[in-house]
């Protein structure tokens, strides 16, 4: 038997070359806050999605989601939006958020925290850098609903605030993954997908 997961089959099967992970990048809106060294980190979160064979989806929005966006585009990677606004033109004049780095925006009209859970739950996994209030929101939903969701450590305070939180569990929840290094991370978040596809979903060839 051989298991497929959403990157492609993991062997020499054929079905389902053409679907790839997801992964959600979540991060604060104000890249002053996060610092020029995270925003390379957010760059080279992005690039390694798309060398790993991943498609990228943040919220259309500013910042380190915004940062990461740009690093899969050097890569010539997919990237696609969430946006909070309804069309285009409130987009950028009511959002005031960016177009740029991104290959597809879907306007769900729904206002940030509308926005917020559908891009949690379009993403098989998420990774959370240099964040905000919000991007704890999201990691919590993410945790809830079963998603891997990756922590990257650095030199801003985010990753201890979810230490903080999980601290009050019982136990580390096994879909948590933290880690210093973007390629690592990825790498561990794409194994963490395949692994829920083939226990959850079932996966399996023939």
């Amino acid at each position: 038997m051989e298991y497929l997961c959403y990157n492609g089959p993991i062997g020499n099967g054929d079905k389902h070359n053409h679907l790839k992970v997801k992964v959600g990048v979540s991060g604060a809106l104000d890249s002053v806050k996060c610092g020029t060294q995270a925003l390379d980190v957010a760059k080279e979160v992005g690039r390694e999605i798309v060398r790993q064979g991943g498609v990228l989806v943040t919220e259309a929005t500013t910042g380190f989601p915004l940062w990461a966006a740009m690093g899969a585009k050097e890569e010539k990677g997919v990237t696609f939006g969430i946006s909070p606004a309804a069309n285009e033109q409130e987009h950028v004049t009511a959002y005031r958020l960016p177009l740029d780095y991104l290959d597809l925006i879907v306007y769900t009209g729904f206002g940030y925290s509308g926005a917020d859970l559908m891009f949690t739950r379009s993403c098989d996994a998420i990774i959370v850098g240099c964040g905000e209030v919000r991007s704890i929101a999201e990691f919590a939903v993410a945790l809830e609903e079963g998603r891997p969701v990756g922590v990257l450590e650095g030199s801003w305070e985010t990753d201890e605030a979810i230490r903080s939180v999980l601290a009050t569990g019982r136990a580390m929840p096994q879909n948590v993954i933290f880690d210093t290094d973007p390629k690592r991370l990825v790498t561990k978040i794409l194994q963490a997908v395949a692994a829920r596809k083939v226990a959850e979903f079932k996966l399996i060839k023939k």
